[in-house]
């Protein structure tokens, strides 16, 4: 449903991706591992309209987008959750949710999305008339996710979203993450936390230096030790 080929990204002269070569299938759920600075977050923004490749293919259902603004690219069913979740603080929970929709014209499949991503996020139906910036750091990227899913995607992409989040937290934030894919949403997850990121994906990408260096199964990637050395950025 989802390939990148042969995809490189620069900011001014210096190159940030180099050939990457990437693949999202229906209903999967693909890891991006790596240390800081390997150009995980950047592939997203690319994919997302908001960094344009210097070269390769991005296609979407067949679909070539790599030229497409931003708003075009949601509206075919990619939706991007950033990284430090950047919502608006001083609007309310429910809000910031309906915000997620400010593109769809479906009125009544809206509501219907509303009610179930409110029963998703049960803690998000509690404080719906909070304003955002009263949450914690956990609820926040609930609602970060709560309202990327508004968009009513076929991807979502989730950059870092266990960053800052106590164990609890994150454990909560997999069952969610697994409800969603068995929702029929495919996830792109870009992920510090190795043990997070594999215990979630059924495949894996390793990035190291703007490339690919190693991809399989969750299962593969865990134990393999060049994980551990591209990883920590030893290799």
């Amino acid at each position: 449903m989802f390939e990148v080929k042969n995809l490189s990204v620069y900011f001014g002269k210096a190159q940030i991706l180099h050939n990457v070569d990437l693949r999202v299938n229906n209903n999967e759920i693909v890891a991006i591992i790596g240390p800081n600075g390997s150009g995980k977050t950047v592939l997203l923004r690319t994919i997302s309209g908001l960094l344009r490749p210097s070269q390769g293919e991005i296609e979407f259902f067949g679909e070539r987008i790599e030229g497409l603004a931003t708003h075009e690219i949601v509206k075919r069913g990619i939706a991007h959750c950033p990284e430090r979740k950047k919502l608006f603080p001083d609007m309310t929970v429910k809000e910031n949710v309906e915000l997620g929709a400010y593109l769809r014209k479906d009125s009544l499949k809206i509501e219907k999305d509303l009610e179930k991503t409110m029963d998703l996020f049960p803690l998000l139906e509690e404080r719906k008339n909070q304003e955002a910036k009263t949450l914690s750091g956990g609820e926040q990227q609930m609602l970060s996710i709560a309202r990327a899913m508004m968009s009513n995607p076929k991807l979502l992409m989730l950059d870092e979203p266990s960053l800052g989040l106590a164990p609890l937290i994150r454990e909560k934030l997999k069952i969610v993450i697994g409800e969603i894919n068995k929702a029929g949403v495919s996830i792109l997850i870009v992920e510090q936390d190795l043990g997070l990121a594999l215990s979630l994906c059924s495949r894996g990408y390793v990035f190291e230096q703007g490339r690919v260096c190693l991809e399989g199964s969750g299962k593969y990637l865990r134990g393999n030790p060049r994980v551990k050395e591209a990883y920590l950025g030893l290799a």
